[in-house]
């Protein structure tokens, strides 16, 4: 099965899925971003300049759009906006969905996201993924993938239901283009277990404005990191959310990542930070400690870390 695609929200990950896509396995890709900039930018230069952990930089003709500009019909929509903008990325590009017909796959970060998709998309059609891959997008029309061809690797589970033959071509795609990509039926366990590796090093490295190579190299970090999971999965337990991983696994996924895949990556977070635009830790930390108090549990020390991010949010006013 042939299928078509289009990446809204063209930022560091929707480029590196859409270009790998595009240039790896051959399919056609578009990209619709609302940031006017970004589009703007590349269709001066007549496409995206792309590097890889610095170097080689060359450009790369695509296809981009705003939302009101665009009218193909997709196959599939690969959704990687941020959740403060996702809702007016969706509304804006409402004219060409097709929901009877097209299927959704994001691969965001933190939680919230699937259930504004809904809002357009049956569950049938909605597969999310957890990526465990490093990008940076250095400015508008530039894009750096870090880590070399084939690294990282995603997990990814359609809402409901079996995997039927989108889903499994969707995959084989991904995997034409260098993407690796783990197919389970654990929807909730996917999402979450990837807010829990967030929660750890997207938080860290941000408050402290350091590659995840550095965070690792630091003889604390498993304690630090190891609080984190640990108040992370006694919420999961409470929820009935069944994790991709144990405690244990997931400590070593973010020492195998932060050490070996991808050591010079300033997480999304801090990229955020960096770019005085607000962060996605209430999706994430903020997410685990509200999800906590549900069932009576205080996961204190993401509360704790939520609030640091937003005070270090707020202190960027008095550097101006």
């Amino acid at each position: 099965m042939s299928l078509s695609y289009a990446v809204l929200g063209a930022g560091a990950m929707g480029f590196r899925f859409g270009v790998l896509l595009q240039e790896t396995a051959g399919v056609q890709v578009d990209f619709v971003d609302n940031w006017a900039p970004q589009v703007e930018t590349i269709q001066q230069q007549g496409g995206v300049y792309v590097s890889r952990d610095h170097e080689n930089r060359h450009l790369v003709p695509i296809n981009i759009y705003s939302p009101e500009d665009y009218h193909g019909h997709p196959d599939v929509l690969i959704v990687f906006a941020k959740q403060m903008t996702l809702a007016d990325l969706l509304a804006r590009s409402e004219h060409f969905f097709d929901p009877k017909h097209q299927y959704v796959f994001t691969g965001m970060n933190g939680m919230g996201h699937v259930e504004k998709i809904n809002q357009y998309f049956p569950k049938e059609h909605v597969v999310a993924g957890t990526c465990l891959i490093g990008t940076v997008l250095n400015r508008a029309g530039d894009v750096d993938f870090i880590g070399k061809a084939g690294a990282g690797s995603i997990n990814l589970a359609p809402q409901v239901g079996p995997a039927d033959a989108t889903v499994q071509a969707l995959v084989a795609d991904f995997e034409a283009a260098g993407i690796q990509s783990n197919l389970n039926d654990n929807f909730l366990g996917t999402l979450m277990t990837k807010v829990v590796f967030n929660s750890v090093i997207n938080t860290i490295c941000t408050l402290f404005e350091i590659q995840m190579g550095q965070f690792i190299d630091y003889d604390g970090a498993e304690k630090l990191g190891k609080q984190l999971i640990n108040e992370a999965f006694d919420v999961a337990e409470r929820a009935g959310i069944e994790l991709l991983s144990t405690r244990q696994e997931e400590w070593d996924t973010i020492q195998y990542v932060s050490a070996v895949t991808s050591p010079l990556h300033y997480p999304s977070m801090y990229q955020d930070m960096s770019k005085d635009r607000p962060t996605e830790v209430d999706y994430i930390n903020g997410y685990i400690y509200d999800l906590g108090k549900q069932y009576n549990y205080e996961a204190s020390t993401h509360d704790f870390l939520r609030n640091l991010v937003h005070l270090a949010e707020n202190t960027r006013k008095y550097r101006k």
